[in-house]
C-alpha cells in the first residue's frame, strides 16, 4: 500500500511525524508537506510563482506552498506512481463544522479526493501537546480497513479524534458537520512602528452541537468521522431561484445520487 501524507502545520509538526511513523508500519509512505504553518489556507493553489521542493533531514519533502499545492504537485508530477490513499494530518486542533471550509488539513485531503484518490483528513481535538499517537493509531486502522475492504465509492473522510489515551476512546461515530456561531471580531494592536495591525478573531463556539454532530461525538469522547462532498449546489432552492428571477425554462435538476 502506498500512502501520500501531507498536512497544514508544516513538515516539522509533531502530528505529521507521529502519523508517518505509525503508517510506515503498514505502507510505503511519502511525505510532501508545506515548509511552514499554512493553517487556514483552505483550497488555495499557488499560481503567481514557481514552487520549489526540498528534502529535510528526516527524508520528508517540503514545498514553499499550500497544502493543496503539496498534494497536487505530488500526484500530478512529483511521484512516479498514483498513491492508494492521501492522508492529511494530524492537525493540532479540531476541524469540525464550519472549520472545514477554511482548513488546510481538510483541503489537502480534498485535493486527493478531487484527483480520484480515497482521502482522509485527521485532526486531534487539542491545542496542547496531546495524544497524537491515539489519532495516528485510529488513522492506521482506517487505512488498514480501506486496504482490506475498500469502500464502494471514493471517499473523503474528515476525522476528529479526542485528546485521550487510546484505551479511553469510547468508540467511533459517523457524524454530520455541526455549526459554529459567528466568529469573534478582529483584534487590533499597534506594532513597534506605530502602525495599526489586525489579528483575525477566534472561531465562534458551537451553535449546532446536537446528537449526530461532530461536536457532540468529540464531547462524548468518541472519534468523529464525517464523509464530505464537494458539490455546494443548494438543490432545494433551484426552483425558488427560477421563480425569483423569472426564468421560464423549467428543468429538472435533482440532486445527484
Amino acid at each position: 500500500m502506498r500512502i501520500l501524507l501531507s498536512n497544514d502545520d508544516g513538515y516539522f509538526a509533531p502530528g505529521l511525524i507521529a502519523l508517518a511513523e505509525e503508517l510506515e508500519k503498514i505502507a510505503d509512505v511519502t511525505v510532501v508537506a508545506p515548509e511552514r504553518d499554512r493553517s487556514g489556507a483552505s483550497n488555495s493553489l499557488t499560481l503567481d510563482r514557481p514552487l520549489i521542493v526540498r528534502r529535510s533531514h528526516s527524508g520528508f519533502l517540503y514545498v514553499n506552498g499550500t497544502p493543496t499545492d503539496c498534494v497536487h504537485l505530488a500526484v500530478t508530477g512529483l511521484l512516479d506512481h498514483t498513491p492508494d490513499m492521501v492522508i492529511s494530518g494530524i492537525n493540532h486542533g479540531t476541524n469540525m463544522g464550519d472549520d472545514t471550509i477554511y482548513s488546510g488539513t481538510v483541503a489537502a485531503a480534498m485535493e486527493g479526493f478531487l484527483l480520484g484518490i480515497p482521502s482522509i483528513a485527521v485532526s486531534l481535538a487539542s491545542k496542547q501537546e496531546g495524544h497524537f499517537q491515539t489519532a495516528a493509531r485510529i488513522t492506521r486502522q482506517l487505512a488498514e480497513k480501506h486496504r482490506d475492504v475498500p469502500f464502494a465509492q471514493t471517499v473523503l473522510l474528515n476525522v476528529n479524534v479526542p485528546d485521550l489515551a487510546f484505551e479511553q476512546i469510547r468508540g467511533i461515530e459517523i457524524t454530520r458537520l455541526g455549526k459554529r456561531h459567528k466568529a469573534e471580531g478582529v483584534v487590533n494592536a499597534t506594532n513597534p512602528r506605530g502602525q495599526l495591525v489586525y489579528w483575525i478573531g477566534a472561531a465562534g463556539g458551537a451553535q449546532d452541537a446536537g446528537e449526530g454532530t461532530d461536536f457532540n461525538a468529540i464531547a462524548s469522547n468518541r472519534v468523529s468521522i464525517t464523509p464530505l462532498q464537494i458539490d455546494l449546489t443548494q438543490y432545494y432552492n433551484l426552483d425558488a431561484m427560477r421563480e425569483w428571477l423569472g426564468v421560464t425554462e423549467a428543468r429538472n435538476n435533482p440532486a445527484p445520487d
